[in-house]
């Protein structure tokens, strides 16, 4: 067995942590959430039943976790942007693994000045579109609410969302496209993918800063992200609000590094079918 340590050094997708959780409101520790994915992947086969293909076998390298300052998170979100631009430049696939849900902003800032086009497809719990939390404006709570700032109306996707004020249900209804519009331009437009970790019901995944009743199982949530990944045009991925520290068992950084062995066998499939 190996880990997501041992990979190769000139592979098209390339995994990078992002330990950071400074705005987090509930329960932080999401900044171990690389560290224990990258840990607990030692546990795992390489092997995938679900798809028929093997890890060692995917074209990804790992460039470890960013050092990135507490406190104010717009150094944070620089930090991030200028890694995933550096990996966007070289042709490559970025896969970030948060940290807390803000991270994403700094990764979707960079892979939209190379796709001015981009959408981006949020799994997750919660809405994340507040315009503030507490009087601040980049917040975990806040992320998705930005993203559509910086690409406009109609361009996030959201799915498995369970949890939302009376604001942003309103906030979606207006200017987020629904679920069941999203097959319209599949395929079509570059994909920028995010899934926070709570999508997962908690019995399933206890270890994150908002837990949220009524989840997914591990199962649902790989289908639908290997749906996802095989029917568009991925361009990059990220895996965020693993808190490892609050499940004492452990099993929630297996779950969480199980999932992200799916996601990189997929991408790798959908890489080579479009040899």
């Amino acid at each position: 067995m190996s880990s997501f340590m041992a990979s190769r050094p000139d592979g098209a997708i390339c995994l990078f942590g992002a330990p950071f959780d400074s705005t987090v409101s509930f329960r932080p520790g999401s900044r171990f959430g690389p560290g224990a994915i990258r840990d607990a992947s030692h546990s795992l086969e390489t092997f995938s039943p679900y798809q028929m293909a093997d890890l060692e076998d995917c074209s990804f390298m790992d460039r470890g976790d960013l050092e990135l300052p507490f406190g104010d998170p717009n150094p944070a979100l620089v930090l991030i942007e200028e890694a995933a631009q550096e990996i966007v430049s070289a042709g490559k696939i970025p896969f970030l693994l948060g940290g807390e849900h803000l991270v994403t902003l700094g990764a979707i800032r960079a892979v939209a000045r190379v796709c001015p086009d981009l959408q981006v497809i949020h799994v997750d719990a919660h809405a994340d579109l507040r315009d503030d939390y507490l009087g601040q404006r980049l917040s975990h709570a806040t992320v998705m609410r930005r993203v559509v700032d910086l690409l406009g109306p109609g361009s996030i996707r959201h799915i498995g969302i369970r949890s939302c004020t009376r604001q942003e249900h309103e906030f979606v209804v207006e200017h987020c496209c629904l679920p069941e519009e999203f097959s319209l331009e599949t395929g079509k437009r570059p994909c920028y993918l995010t899934c926070d970790l709570d999508i997962l019901d908690p019995s399933v995944l206890p270890g994150t800063g908002t837990p949220e009743p009524g989840g997914w199982s591990f199962q649902e949530l790989t289908d639908m992200l290997v749906s996802i990944i095989q029917r568009v045009h991925i361009v990059g991925i990220d895996m965020v609000e693993l808190a490892p520290q609050l499940d004492p068992t452990g099993v929630s950084a297996v779950v969480a590094a199980k999932v992200v062995r799916e996601c990189l066998i997929a991408l790798d499939n959908g890489m080579k079918r479009h040899l």
